[in-house]
């Protein structure tokens, strides 16, 4: 395989073109030597060298200022490989957290979803009777449905609680008026003992008379 068809960056294709000319020319003053040994060079001849010689140089010229680029641009590419070694590494490290991250929420997620909540042992009012009274609600979703169903337990529950406070009350008071019926009629007993005390002499009085 030709050296042109291994390199394909197209920033070194002209290092390529020049060291091709450099290497042309060189081989073209070697030709030259090999056909003027033992010879002593005309006038046009040595003219012809010096030619070669200054375009050889040329050629050398470009071939080392496209090489100077060429290292730059390695350089520059050994830079930016490292950055970007180091962003893909960064973003590898981001990635692993959220994948822990991700692993931890999961088992959080499922530790609620096993969790015996408390309000799922709550006497609650079975959902159909529920839905009858709150129509409107049926097409909630459950864990929008449920805080609702808890807060009509709560207020039902307070609602019994101040007919339970308003009931006791009222016992309450019957007591009350109770024990005083009983202590009224105590008296009305102790008045009435008296009175037939009172009266024995007078019924004895009577009968001895009859």
């Amino acid at each position: 395989m030709a050296v042109a068809d291994l390199i394909t960056d197209p920033a070194l294709r002209p290092l390529l073109s020049a060291s091709q000319n450099a290497l042309g020319q060189i081989l073209e003053m070697l030709s030259w030597v090999d056909q003027n040994q033992g010879d002593e060079p005309s006038l046009e001849a040595q003219l012809m060298l010096a030619k070669c010689q200054k375009r050889m140089i040329a050629h050398l010229a470009q071939v080392r200022g496209h090489n100077r680029r060429a290292i730059s641009g390695v350089r520059v590419t050994k830079q930016e490989t490292a950055e970007a070694r180091q962003e893909v590494d960064r973003l590898l490290l981001q990635l692993q957290n959220l994948y822990y991250e991700q692993r931890h929420l999961m088992g959080e997620i499922g530790a609620c979803e096993g969790y015996d909540h408390a309000y799922t042992n709550l006497p609650l009012l079975p959902l159909d009777d529920y839905l009858e009274i709150f129509p409107d609600q049926a097409s909630l979703a459950e864990q929008d449905l449920m805080p609702l169903r808890i807060e009509h337990e709560r207020q039902e529950r307070e609602k019994m609680e101040q007919e339970r406070q308003e009931l006791l009350k009222t016992k309450e008071n019957l007591i009350k008026v109770h024990l005083k019926k009983k202590d009224e009629l105590k008296k009305m007993d102790e008045q009435l003992e008296k009175m037939i005390d009172g009266l024995k002499p007078v019924g004895d009085a009577l009968t001895k008379d009859i």
